[in-house]
């Protein structure tokens, strides 16, 4: 998709804030023809500017009231450590966020678990199955802000 017009961009601001919004309903909002608002969503999938659509649980609720940020340095850079490093954290599914960073830190991991002790656990299954430099967490005392929304050109 090479640009995104009004409509595409209010369309998504819809579904960013709530993706189980009837067609008929986002139709209304954005004034368009249920057929059309329905080709709309299908072209922006299609394109991949939707990738998936997804509910979004409440951490508490299901036993995962801790954050925890995670920084990774490393001593090993090589393509077969990146591979091992990549498979232990994919199948680890504490860890919802893992990102490969500039600067002092090699890699800045969220993980969300139940309580200090099960991150402990976590760490303790991280470093088994690759070699790591150095490892600090941070829990997170407050959130202040969190959103999967992304930031949507101004209409």
């Amino acid at each position: 998709m090479n640009q995104l017009d009004v409509t595409d961009i209010r369309i998504l601001a819809l579904l960013q804030e709530d993706s189980s919004l009837s067609i008929e309903t986002i139709a209304e909002r954005v004034h368009l023809s249920r057929n059309a608002c329905w080709r709309r969503i299908k072209t922006l999938e299609t394109s991949g500017v939707i990738s998936r659509r997804v509910a979004l649980l409440d951490a508490t609720s299901i036993g995962c009231g801790l954050t925890v940020l995670v920084s990774v340095r490393t001593g090993n850079h090589d393509a077969s450590w990146l591979k091992k490093f990549r498979k232990a954290v994919s199948e680890m599914p504490e860890f919802t966020s893992v990102y490969r960073t500039s600067g002092d830190v090699d890699y800045l991991l969220k993980a969300c678990v139940e309580n200090v002790a099960a991150y402990d656990a976590l760490y303790q299954r991280l470093i088994t199955k690759v070699p790591l430099l150095d490892v600090s967490a941070s829990f997170v005392m407050e959130e202040i802000k969190t959103t999967t929304a992304l930031p949507l050109p101004r209409v």
